[in-house]
């Protein structure tokens, strides 16, 4: 027997710790760690000790007699990966925990954030002893995108927030959620508390298409819709036009599978995950026939994992479609990635079903309608152009960091200028400020992605600390929690969250349900009221 590692890996690397083979790779400092869909286990080495299944924060490893049935290939998979691969160097990586200097055994630090990266850098933090963390996060739900990017579905996924609740709930972490920095506090305030703050808020806008007509009504990014059918607060009360047949999607991401999963997915299918209640209602009804995921350039740059790609395959009532003439001659029916695309080319659509259309070298030219968005038209890659009627576009072309007060910032790249995390203005560094996750490198990579980013913040953070680099806080300790109360009524700390979280749980037991979230922000704070009364 051996153990394999599903598609549904978040890449994290916490397996690769406590495997005593090493026989997980890529390992963190692999040349490939950053661009690998997933880690993989060798079936050679592997001596069924199932440390990396007890380890794994989402449950994706599983033993070879006990995989999940869709995933059958992952054997072969898993060992094909080692032949082009092979393991050279079986030793365990080095993990030796930093300590502070005895002259200076107290450290202060503010993360700002509670998504993947934040949450990875608190974990980084707190495991030195003597580091004291402040968490804010402006919302009263931490998580980020984990509770409102992450597709439903994918509540395997998800469990990682069950790795991030431990972090959070230790005693030298205090949370101060529905607080915002720049608005309630300042950063040069969090800096007279703390002697660092790490920003890890996150990526909250997104990449335009730059064609006419992309401002129409009509047309949005699919990190709207995302968060529309998640139960963001912020978006929760979009109304989304779905009466149309034709939805049109441009990107080839995992972004783009999951909206087109959405659109296309029966109630059932949805009905037992954290899917926000107007959403799943609202695609209950919707007229939603097809849905056109139009990507620039050919399968071989697809953006999107094999694990996304291949859950299409598997959505009852909905047929996964190509263009023949659209796909490479070079596809490789031996590769499972290849082989999903020429059966796509190959189906013909069966009666009363929906379809997602994958379509390859399209480029989009303009957005046409009258007041509203009507249709699109693409450049074709023979070098005509196609028009596909449609009352929505949704493009999913990337996430994209903002600006932020108190903080530099490049426009061009929407991230914040940085050296290993420290953050840097004007070619000189900040200072006590450092970054980390997608303001820190861009939106790339999966949520394991985050945490070698967090660590190399970390170290940079406590490598300057113990340099003497980073100035005494001016502001005793307590005096924060005092200045962040005086300013905001209803802040929440971790206690606060959970009673939501509890109600949210129990809510979802009552009607077969993962959860019923929450949607809006005065709901959560009379909630917390009325359970502290």
């Amino acid at each position: 027997m051996v153990f394999v590692i599903t598609p549904g890996c978040c890449s994290d690397a916490s397996c690769v710790a406590v495997c005593p083979v090493q026989c997980i790779r890529p390992r963190p400092g692999d040349p490939d760690f950053l661009s690998t869909e997933q880690l993989y286990i060798d079936p050679a080495t592997c001596i069924d000790c199932q440390a990396c299944m007890d380890e794994c924060p989402i449950d994706a490893v599983h033993p070879d007699y006990d995989m999940p049935e869709a995933f059958g290939d992952l054997l072969k998979i898993n060992a094909d990966y080692f032949k082009s691969t092979p393991i050279v160097d079986a030793s365990p990586p080095r993990h030796i925990r930093p300590k502070l200097p005895e002259t200076r055994p107290s450290l202060r630090v503010a993360v700002v954030g509670t998504g993947p990266a934040a949450c990875y850098a608190v974990a980084a933090l707190s495991e030195i002893r003597g580091v004291d963390v402040s968490v804010i996060e402006r919302l009263p739900t931490p998580f980020g995108l984990v509770r409102s990017g992450v597709a439903p579905d994918h509540g395997q996924t998800k469990r990682i927030t069950e790795l991030f609740k431990k972090t959070l709930s230790k005693k030298t972490v205090s949370c101060y959620f529905n607080v915002e920095v720049g608005a309630d506090v300042s950063v040069d305030e969090l800096l007279e508390h703390h002697h660092a703050v790490v920003w890890a808020a996150g990526a909250d806008d997104d990449r335009k298409l730059g064609i006419p007509g992309e401002d129409l009504p009509g047309s949005y990014s699919a990190r709207e819709m995302v968060a529309w059918y998640n139960g963001h607060p912020d978006h929760s009360d979009r109304d989304f036009d779905l009466t149309g047949e034709t939805v049109v999607l441009v990107g080839n991401g995992n972004v783009a599978l999951d909206v087109a999963r959405a659109l296309t997915g029966s109630a059932d299918h949805f009905g037992t995950s954290d899917i926000a209640d107007h959403a799943l209602s609202v695609l209950a009804d919707s007229g939603v026939t097809q849905v056109v995921v139009a990507a620039r350039r050919g399968p071989e740059h697809a953006a999107y994992t094999t694990g996304e790609l291949t859950s299409l395959e598997r959505l009852d009532g909905v047929d996964l479609m190509a263009h023949a003439d659209e796909l490479s001659s070079q596809l490789d029916p031996d590769d499972r990635r290849d082989a999903v695309l020429i059966a796509a080319a190959e189906r013909e659509q069966t009666e009363n079903t929906r379809r997602i259309m994958l379509r390859y070298k399209l480029s989009p030219l303009s957005i046409q309608g009258d007041g509203h968005v009507e249709s699109i038209t693409f450049a074709r890659w023979d070098g005509t152009t196609e028009t596909i009627d449609t009352p929505l576009v949704l493009r999913a072309i990337g996430y994209r960091g903002r600006a932020s007060v108190g903080l530099p910032f490049d426009d061009a790249t929407g991230t914040i200028p940085h050296e290993q995390g420290r953050v840097v203005e004007g070619g000189e560094r900040v200072s006590g400020l450092y970054c980390s996750g997608w303001i820190k490198r861009g939106a790339t990579g999966v949520i394991g992605t985050n945490k070698t980013d967090a660590m190399e913040t970390v170290a940079s953070l406590i490598d300057d600390f113990v340099t003497g680099k980073l100035d005494e806080p001016p502001r005793a300790p307590e005096e924060f929690s005092a200045l962040v109360r005086s300013r905001k009524n209803d802040v929440l700390d971790y206690d606060a969250w959970r009673r939501i979280d509890d109600e949210e749980k129990a809510r979802g037991r009552a009607t077969g349900r993962s959860r019923v979230k929450f949607v809006s922000v005065e709901d959560m704070l009379a909630f917390s009221r009325s359970s502290t009364a």
